[in-house]
């Protein structure tokens, strides 16, 4: 880091979502209330894939570690938000502004690599689904999820060193997070080694993953065409329209954001963007994958089913032991 950086910009001043003192309230709550249903809707289906038998497969493994994703991605960012909103003080030190910033784009990149993995899933048990289990393993799964943190773990660490290498002009980041945006908006001098990487390295990063997933609905495309079975299509539809809906949800979001020239930033229009894809799309992925796919919706069943089981079950065993005291009282009375 320049000595210049460490020396005059010691903190960031987070503006947050709006700068109207009557809307923080209303923005408290709104906000609140989606990080919780995102949060626990995602905790949710981690526990139904991990603990359901039925769901033991890899597109399921997968669909876990992606809800884990949107649990780490809405909880790096928000609480911190909702104590700025109602907080004088909204400053943030330089060194955790820069943990932050690492820590979101590895996340955020990690959810495009996922789906990626998701949707070659899908190519497979449909192009080819005699050799699924030959080429899907829960092995090929893992090393695909640890491979994929490797490579975006050190982007997003080339990232932040580059932007803690910037001169800043002032302290005030127009967002409520630490965004590599808004940081780059903040310099005093054109980053245009960051800006060249953003669109180079980043696409190759980020963006690569969006045209695997193109490249594989293609192939399913191409695939579904070819059946004769009306039944068959369906089913082929219904295991990939979850899927396609959240890539289009993610993918549309960071296109908006992040992969446009530097002179169109606009970043009052950024930061409703980065809501939606910080809160609402992490809060909209359990959703769409319980209410679309019925799998899902039967392991969420047998979970009910076997905690409303071991509630009642608990009271009838206090209550027998309780008949069973009575009943040993009685006879030594007698």
């Amino acid at each position: 880091m320049a000595a210049r950086n460490r020396t005059e910009v010691t903190e960031f001043i987070l503006l947050g979502l709006s700068s109207l003192p009557e809307m923080q309230p209303v923005i408290f709550g709104i906000v609140l209330a989606m990080y919780l249903v995102a949060v626990i809707g995602n905790a949710l289906l981690v526990m139904v894939a991990r603990s359901d038998t039925k769901l033991q497969t890899p597109m399921y493994f997968l669909l876990s570690q992606l809800s884990f994703i949107d649990i780490f991605l809405t909880t790096i960012t928000v609480p911190q938000m909702l104590v700025h909103t109602l907080s004088v003080n909204r400053t943030i030190s330089f060194n955790c502004c820069m943990v932050q910033l690492f820590f979101f784009m590895t996340v955020g990149s990690m959810e495009g690599h996922l789906l990626a993995a998701m949707a070659y899933d899908r190519y497979v048990a449909i192009c080819d689904p005699l050799r699924y289990s030959a080429i899907v393993s829960r092995h090929l799964c893992l090393r695909i999820t640890l491979t994929s943190w490797v490579v975006v773990s050190l982007n997003s660490l080339l990232y932040s060193v580059l932007v803690t290498r910037l001169t800043f002009c002032g302290n005030q980041i127009t967002h409520f997070f630490c965004d590599i945006t808004p940081l780059i908006q903040l310099s005093c001098t054109r980053p245009v080694v960051n800006e060249m990487l953003i669109f180079t390295e980043g696409v190759a990063v980020v963006v690569s993953p969006f045209f695997f997933i193109l490249c594989s609905y293609a192939r399913i495309g191409v695939a579904i065409m070819r059946m004769h079975s009306l039944a068959a299509m369906r089913k082929a539809l219904s295991t990939c329209s979850s899927h396609i809906l959240v890539v289009l949800l993610l993918y549309g979001s960071v296109i908006r954001m992040y992969l446009r020239p530097s002179s169109t930033y606009d970043l009052d229009q950024d930061r409703q963007v980065a809501i939606f894809y910080t809160v609402v799309t992490p809060m909209l992925n359990p959703l769409i994958y319980s209410l679309r796919n019925q799998e899902v919706k039967g392991a969420l069943r047998r979970l009910g089913m076997k905690l409303c089981l071991s509630g009642n079950i608990q009271p009838g065993l206090q209550a027998n032991q309780k008949w069973q005291h009575i009943s040993r009282e009685k006879g030594i009375n007698k």
